[in-house]
């Protein structure tokens, strides 16, 4: 599809921001930054599911390129169509892409107030949209993804949004699955961070040369309070692995926790998928917008 500019008739979008969203860019870039529309392949919701769908009123919403280290990559952003400098969340997706569950999520937080960013992290490595085995977007895309390049990414999408006029200086990130691990991780290296939310994100596994930490690996570290927000009967991520966060988390002192919600199982806020509770779901995006605003991005 091709990659919408950032609508020109918000006050807040800088001459050069609309530059770099119009200039030329080669095939290759273009595969690299092109964003998906609908569900990715592997996930497409059935007539069961009852599927949440926020609509553009009052805010701007649109796809968008990232410059990043002599290239762009492609993203999502949602911001109020009339509120000046609004604070930043960055939000970071699951292994299946910024498809049309995580840009709903930022359209979510338009209406509250925000400029919600969703880089495409996987850019580099592949579309994770287009495959239809959660097996092989692991093996083939996100097992290839470097946490430094997320980082960096992440820096960018900041960047991004202060040329377009946001106030960079009020920065939140939240993530879900893949991007909860990261929630916490980048809340540990970047100080412009003011508070992150880290929905069932993994908090323990396998380091290697491209993922070297787990979050209990950088509990002493994290610059900003995260919000842990974990389902009791989540099959990938066991009890113990929580409660030893929960220890790391006590030991370094600070505000970070984590909410269990015992009968939630994992992606309880994915509301394309079975995983889906409704309850628990809402009760954990209350949890997210309060904490976000208790640690001054609001």
């Amino acid at each position: 599809m091709p990659v919408a500019a950032p609508a020109a008739n918000h006050p807040g979008m800088a001459n050069k921001h609309d530059d770099d969203a119009h200039a030329p860019f080669t095939r290759r870039e273009f595969l690299v930054t092109a964003l998906a529309t609908g569900f990715a392949a592997a996930v497409r919701p059935s007539l069961a599911e009852a599927v949440i769908t926020t609509d553009k009123a009052g805010i701007f919403a649109d796809p968008i390129r990232i410059p990043v280290e002599g290239r762009t990559i492609s993203g999502y952003r949602a911001l109020p169509a009339t509120k000046k400098k609004p604070p930043i969340i960055l939000v970071v997706e699951e292994i299946f892409g910024v498809h049309e569950h995580i840009q709903d999520i930022c359209r979510r937080f338009a209406k509250e107030g925000y400029f919600a960013i969703a880089p495409e992290l996987f850019a580099r490595q592949g579309d994770p949209t287009k495959l239809t085995d959660p097996t092989a977007i692991v093996d083939t895309i996100v097992s290839k993804t470097p946490d430094a390049q997320v980082m960096a990414d992440l820096d960018a999408a900041i960047a991004f949004g202060a040329k377009a006029d946001a106030d960079a200086t009020k920065v939140g990130i939240t993530g879900f699955c893949w991007g909860g691990r990261i929630a916490w991780l980048y809340a540990a290296q970047q100080p412009k961070v003011k508070a992150g939310v880290a929905w069932y994100g993994r908090l323990d596994g396998q380091r290697n040369d491209l993922q070297p930490k787990y979050p209990i690996d950088v509990a002493k570290e994290l610059k900003a309070p995260v919000l842990g927000l974990y389902g009791g009967k989540d099959d990938g991520i066991p009890p113990d692995q929580v409660l030893r966060m929960q220890a790391a988390l006590k030991t370094a002192g600070g505000t970070s926790e984590i909410h269990v919600y015992p009968n939630a199982p994992h992606a309880f806020y994915a509301d394309y998928r079975p995983s889906y509770r409704e309850q628990d779901a809402q009760d954990g995006w209350r949890r997210t917008l309060a904490w976000f605003r208790k640690h001054g991005v609001g």
